[in-house]
């Protein structure tokens, strides 16, 4: 079973989208006769908006016109699925990426978005609603199933476009489901009055949470790396809690880039754990008063409660967390 789409015989002529009065495409020549979603291309360069061009060939998917973003920008977008390259900073995303965002939440419209390692914060700041995939330096495949889940209604995905790249996506919300779950147990089992017992009987014996410590499990852990396949022991969600303790006890602030580079994975998949791990209220997003084009990251107060009453317990025992 596949989606019905109407045929693509409209013209966006992109005046809207124009760039100091010069059209960024011939509105005739982008003229697709066939049937299928299209997709309309936005990039901050000419490499940019042909890389873009290049996934959408490669995936068979029209496209219905293309946009170069830069200061002459006019604040316009197109009404349907938008795939987006950007490679460098710049004034315009303090108006592109929020307003990404807003036809996101008031239209329910999607994009994927493509950035390059330096506009990771920049990026998780403004453009964080569920319909924008966000990729850093994507693979070529990555970048075609982006666009084929964009492509594919939200709330009603079939398998018939990008299946693998949504089995993963699918993947991804169960495991959080599952830690979530995990977490709230916990927090249950640490309401408990036998559990507040225990920790009062056993406090002489352990000692506080120790921010050293804790690094020390996380150097741990990526000494594995030296001896295994990192992908063997990959697990970017228990990498990042242990960060976001770290720092909670430490008293520091976490940017988005650095619990990618925590969570010791491809920076695309830091960033959809981040995002899908945020959206269940596990990660809480906490604004920069000194930038507003950036956000830190911190651990929920409840997941805080958990992963300290995990580890309280683990000392108890005398386990090392690996």
């Amino acid at each position: 079973m596949a989606f019905a789409f109407p045929a693509l015989v409209s013209i966006h002529f992109g005046g809207d989208l124009a760039v100091g009065g010069d059209m960024t495409h011939d509105a005739l020549a982008m003229v697709e006769y066939r049937t299928g979603p299209a997709v309309f291309i936005i990039g901050d360069s000419e490499a940019a908006v042909t890389r873009a061009r290049a996934t959408a060939a490669l995936s068979d998917i029209p496209v219905s016109g293309t946009a170069r973003l830069d200061e002459g920008w006019s604040g316009a977008l197109p009404s349907g699925p938008t795939l987006v390259e950007l490679d460098r900073d710049g004034p315009y995303l303090d108006t592109f990426l929020p307003r990404l965002t807003a036809e996101a939440e008031i239209h329910n419209r999607s994009a994927a978005i493509a950035v390059s390692e330096a506009l990771i914060d920049r990026l998780f700041a403004s453009a964080w609603h569920p319909n924008i995939l966000l990729a850093c330096n994507p693979s070529d495949d990555q970048r075609g199933e982006d666009l084929a889940a964009i492509l594919t209604p939200r709330d009603a995905r079939l398998h018939d476009i990008g299946r693998q790249g949504q089995d993963v996506l699918n993947k991804l919300s169960q495991d959080v489901g599952r830690i979530a779950a995990t977490l709230a147990s916990l927090a249950e089992e640490e309401r408990t009055a036998a559990l507040v017992q225990a920790e009062r009987e056993d406090e002489v014996d352990v000692p506080d949470l120790d921010p050293a410590a804790i690094r020390a499990l996380i150097r741990a852990r990526r000494l594995r790396d030296h001896y295994f396949h990192g992908a063997l022991f990959a697990d970017p969600a228990w990498d990042m809690l242990l960060d976001l303790m770290a720092a909670r006890l430490e008293g520091m602030k976490v940017a988005v880039s650095s619990l990618c580079i925590a969570a010791a994975v491809p920076a695309t998949t830091a960033l959809r754990w981040i995002k899908e791990l945020t959206e269940r209220g596990l990660f809480v997003r906490v604004a920069d008063p000194a930038d507003g084009r950036r956000v830190f990251i911190t651990l929920s107060e409840e997941t805080a409660r958990s992963l300290a009453a995990y580890l309280r317990a683990v000392q108890r025992i005398g386990a090392p967390v690996i």
